[in-house]
């Protein structure tokens, strides 16, 4: 009986096709989520730059920025110790799954708890000359209760990734929870909400999502410990403790989690309390639709990372490296494309949200740049998670933060969000390097330069030709975007089936077509 994620149903991991077809078939299911998690969240800031305007719909985003990192906080780490133990448990002790999803839940509900109640007494610090200083406290204390509630969604949801099933994270993370804020914040605004209420609204489906997480958590788990161990495969680490190898992974994590999400908002939180909240507003939305066109990426790490860790369990680094270049190539070829839009069309794309947001396109622009250098590594931090060292994870975390709390601090009061976004532009590409050079010497795993350069050069030819001559020759609006799109994908969807070979293509074919073996 199979389960899921590329292993047998006494843990024996299938043959290297079968694990591509694998991470093919979960990765659509993976991109489908989050595609609807991309456009929900710019259904989001259209309807906070529509409605709300520059400033109040930058108090929203401020107010998100202090939540995401006080869960990151909240999380203790215990998310991606999920996606790291649970499968290797599902190899060596089955048994230990039951005992380790409680020891996983419960430091995380309690740390929820007692952050939820720093964040309500701690948010008049945030305080600051500039203006809407008072919504932003209130606003922040309207998103304060949900923070157990959203930890221990996050951390249920990664428990089913590490056993085995990516539908509870698509559906539930994805979907269900991204769905709702939108048409909450609508209603919200239609009678007569501010920014506070909205914040608010942002914070309720993290509750509904928490039960519904909780409930599949215990419905799997049912199953998955009922698996039986292959005694041929043990891992050295499997005799240690459970509680043990739970903490001495999520403690790094956690710290590097907690830098991860710093790093992601701090700006945001900064640009606010120097430039203000109307240029918070105007910067974070340009950030977000970064965020928003991750969606490759983002679904290829949610697939492998938990095969990663099965893998490398194993000591199959063979497999390890055909699957991290693969799916490097599969984020790079359509990926790029959406940066690319980025980068021509960017004052059309801000312009959708209001007036005064187009000041913003120069942000965009730099930030679509950086991201493509990013997606060229790939999962790489993944990689290094899943093979235990989250400690050189969270070094590279520290320097990477230090060098973005500095930059910020100094080129936000020259050059205002471009500064900003400059700084992150560099940590992100820094955090990359980092990641992938230890990949190389730790795990031996190269970065094929060759093959993924080529990939790039591909995407970015077949992308930027019909972008820049629509939007040269019909100027900036919603109708040569349009056509751009239409261009490229049939440029890339060509180019991609006549060199399909060089590019890897013809194998992911074979694989969809061809059957699992025994």
């Amino acid at each position: 009986m199979a389960i899921g994620d590329g292993t047998s149903a006494t843990g024996t991991t299938k043959n290297p096709e079968d694990q591509l077809r694998g991470v093919a078939k979960s990765g659509i299911i993976s991109l489908a989520g989050s595609m609807t998690s991309a456009v929900m969240g710019f259904s989001l800031i259209l309807v906070l730059g529509r409605l709300l305007g520059e400033m109040q719909s930058g108090i929203v985003l401020q107010a998100i920025a202090v939540f995401s990192i006080a869960l990151a906080i909240a999380r203790l780490g215990m998310d991606t110790t999920s996606v790291w133990l649970l499968p290797r448990l599902k190899i060596a002790s089955p048994e230990q799954i039951r005992p380790a999803i409680t020891r996983l839940l419960l430091p995380t509900a309690a740390l929820g708890l007692l952050g939820a109640l720093v964040l309500w007494f701690g948010a008049p610090f945030l305080a600051s000359e500039q203006g809407g200083a008072g919504e932003l406290v209130s606003s922040v204390r309207a998103l304060a209760w949900a923070l157990p509630a959203g930890a221990v969604m996050m951390v249920s949801l990664q428990i089913t990734r590490g056993l085995g099933n990516i539908n509870p994270f698509a559906l539930i993370g994805n979907v269900f929870v991204p769905s709702l804020r939108p048409l909450f914040a609508v209603l919200v605004v239609a009678i007569g909400g501010t920014a506070v209420a909205v914040s608010f609204s942002w914070a309720v489906p993290l509750l509904l999502g928490a039960l519904a997480a909780l409930w599949v958590v215990g419905r799997r788990a049912s199953k998955t410990s009922r698996l039986t161990a292959d005694p041929q495969i043990q891992e050295a680490s499997a005799e240690k403790p459970l509680g043990r190898r739970i903490w001495g992974f999520a403690m790094p994590r956690w710290y590097a989690s907690i830098l991860e999400q710093s790093i992601t908002w701090f700006d945001v939180v900064v640009v606010g309390i120097i430039a203000g909240a109307s240029a918070a507003g105007v910067y974070g939305a340009a950030s977000r639709f970064v965020t928003a066109g991750l969606i490759v990426s983002t679904a290829m790490r949610i697939v492998v990372s938990p095969r990663f860790s099965s893998l490398l369990a194993q000591g199959k680094h063979t497999q390890v490296q055909h699957l991290y270049t693969t799916t490097i190539i599969w984020v790079v070829l359509f990926g790029t494309p959406i940066f690319v839009t980025f980068g021509f069309f960017a004052e059309t794309i801000l312009g959708w949200l209001g007036p005064g947001f187009e000041a913003g396109a120069s942000v965009l622009v730099m930030l679509s740049v950086s991201t493509v250098g990013c997606m060229m590594f790939g999962n790489a931090d993944s990689l290094l998670m899943m093979s235990g060292r989250s400690g050189l994870l969270a070094m590279n975390k520290t320097i990477v933060l230090a060098v973005n709390i500095v930059g910020n601090i100094l080129l936000i009061p020259i050059w205002g969000i471009e500064g900003a976004g400059i700084v992150w532009s560099v940590s992100m590409l820094l955090n990359c390097v980092l990641a992938a050079t230890q990949n190389k010497i730790a795990l031996g795993i190269d970065w094929e330069a060759k093959r993924i350069l080529y990939c790039v050069i591909v995407a970015t030819l077949c992308s930027a030709i019909p972008c820049f001559m629509l939007s040269h020759f019909m100027g900036q609006n919603t109708v040569s975007l349009v056509l751009a799109v239409l261009v490229l994908l049939t440029f890339l969807a060509f180019w991609c089936f006549m060199d399909r070979r060089r590019l890897g293509l013809n194998e992911l074919m074979k694989i969809r077509r061809s059957e699992p073996s025994a």
